[in-house]
């Protein structure tokens, strides 16, 4: 009575104190518990005495005090070990529990590493087989590369050749048939250049459409494992499709602009025509014979610089 209950006490000590038990803490709380219960007895007592039946209760209480005292004393030298063995016993089972866990990942890490070694091991080969596949298209490109501006090539041979015996016609004749010869060699590069590519860009395409084919593969290929391992790989083959397809529009754009970059090297060759043209007749062979001279060599240069430029694309893509 008058102060906090025992049953009280020591739940709030050990639910404050958590795993880490202090055995002390719990003695000396206990020990603080029958000290208060003394301390407000002597004070019962000390109002008691002013009556007579204190003097008769006096003798008594004082008895009942000291055997509190060590009951007290008694219940602290039995509740260290206890919470002594308390103590060991949290530890024991903590690390007793630590043990588990590490057992149940060893045993889990046991069972997914066949399971993760066949899904790499068959998406590396579906990897190795669209490699294989895209391989030969960046031959192909190449090869492309070098017969269309073969053929390009061959086709403005002829346009050196008539410009170099028209050289042998009087300067008026020379003069009227310039700028439909520049016409006619602008619309030949107009026509090769588009003609190229025509022929290169369906290699994009192509490429473009193996990817998906094999991806799609690699994907049927997921079916038998579990859904969060499909769910997995497939956000993986959905990263690899977006950037097999950007590596596909990217050589389309290359390929293109390596196109045009031809046509615009080639041109000039026209215009410096059609520039002499339009000079006073008397030096017109003397303009001439350098461009006509150097055409061949120039056509030449050029569509060499495009090859080594634009044949080497596959082999960029096959890398991506």
């Amino acid at each position: 009575p008058g102060g906090t209950g025992l049953c009280e006490l020591i739940p709030a000590t050990l639910a404050g104190s958590r795993a880490d038990v202090n055995p002390d803490e719990v003695a000396g709380v206990i020990w603080k518990y029958f000290t208060e219960l003394g301390s407000n007895a002597k004070d019962t007592v000390d109002q008691l005495q002013q009556t007579e039946i204190s003097k008769q209760l006096n003798t008594l209480l004082k008895s009942n005090l000291q055997s509190f005292s060590a009951y007290a004393e008694d219940l602290q030298e039995r509740l260290v070990p206890f919470a002594t063995e308390l103590q060991a016993r949290l530890a024991q089972d903590s690390q007793r529990l630590k043990e588990q866990i590490r057992r149940e990942l060893q045993e889990l890490q046991a069972k997914l590493a066949p399971y993760a070694d066949e899904v790499h091991q068959q998406i590396g080969s579906n990897i190795r087989q669209l490699q294989a596949k895209i391989s030969p298209y960046a031959e192909e490109l190449r090869s492309q590369v070098d017969r269309s501006a073969g053929e390009l090539q061959r086709a403005l041979e002829p346009y050196a050749a008539e410009l170099r015996e028209r050289l042998q016609d009087n300067v008026e004749s020379v003069q009227a048939s310039l700028s439909p010869y520049a016409d006619r060699l602008q619309q030949q590069i107009d026509g090769g250049v588009e003609s190229l590519k025509e022929r290169l860009s369906p290699m994009a395409d192509e490429l473009k459409a193996q990817v998906e084919q094999s991806v799609a593969e690699l994907r049927r290929g997921l079916s038998p494992y579990a859904q969060e391992v499909q769910d997995g790989l497939n956000r993986q083959l959905e990263s690899l499709t977006l950037q097999m397809e950007r590596a596909a529009e990217e050589l389309r754009a290359r390929l293109a602009a390596s196109s045009e970059e031809l046509r615009a090297q080639l041109s000039p060759l026209a215009r410096e025509l059609r520039e002499a043209a339009s000079g006073d007749a008397e030096s017109l062979r003397q303009r001439l014979a350098p461009l006509a001279q150097q055409l061949d060599q120039r056509v030449g240069q050029t569509l060499e610089a495009f090859r080594q430029q634009a044949a080497p694309f596959g082999e960029t893509f096959g890398k991506q």
